[in-house]
């Protein structure tokens, strides 16, 4: 239904312009990802990197609530659109602006710690799972911009499986022998990587999910 509803849409000026922002904002969330575990974990001290995160973060917000506005007025100028592409894109957008927000909560965990992350401490946990987080950012972008169904429904088995390992490192830090520094800062972490999947997930989904399920997706999976 998604991809039916995009061709009906393609070219017309106003799902032009929020598409373009809505791949700027997953565009830019995805920067401050890169740059911050490029800092966690190996140690790369970009200059100004803080203002760069802070700066892409009003970024994202200003363009949600950009999103917001052209949505609004065009329901109010056309109230007889599809009114489920609207609500389904101040779902999708929601979700984007929190990838922001959880991407500078990671940053803040940067000036947590006492000392650099051992990398080999930190793999023993978490393996490459900030590699396979970056590749979902990906996934989420192609499978929403791209309406692709076969993208989207893989996503669920990134959530499923990144879940379950997420859960796991914070029952292995509770007992574990690190530093109380290290250990929460690593709960942090798995936390936060867990979130920031969720919200990839609900983009990625939105294209084969009802409206009503938005959000949802892993009992809408359980389901099938």
């Amino acid at each position: 239904m998604f991809r039916d509803l995009l061709s009906f849409w393609k070219g017309k000026d106003f799902l032009v312009h929020v598409m373009d922002d809505f791949k700027i904002m997953l565009d830019d969330t995805e920067l401050m990802f890169t740059s911050v575990c490029n800092r966690l974990l190996e140690g790369t001290e970009e200059p100004g990197l803080k203002d760069k995160i802070y700066k892409i973060d009003k970024t994202v917000n200003s363009l949600q609530r950009e999103i917001r506005r052209r949505i609004v007025e065009h329901l109010t100028l056309q109230p007889t659109v599809n009114v489920n592409v609207c609500l389904l894109l101040m779902s999708v957008v929601k979700d984007a602006e929190r990838l922001g927000d959880y991407c500078k909560n990671l940053y803040g965990v940067t000036e947590l710690l006492d000392k650099p992350v051992n990398k080999t401490v930190f793999g023993q946990y978490f393996d490459d799972l900030d590699k396979e987080i970056l590749n979902l950012f990906g996934q989420a972008r192609d499978a929403f911009i791209n309406a692709d169904e076969e993208k989207a429904r893989s996503a669920w088995e990134y959530h499923r499986r990144i879940n379950k390992t997420c859960d796991k490192i914070v029952e292995m830090l509770v007992r574990s022998d690190l530093s109380v520094n290290e250990a929460v800062c690593f709960a942090l972490i798995a936390r936060y990587f867990k979130r920031i999947v969720s919200h990839l997930v609900n983009i990625a989904t939105s294209v084969v999910l009802p409206l009503s399920d938005l959000d949802y997706f892993d009992e809408s999976k359980a389901e099938d």
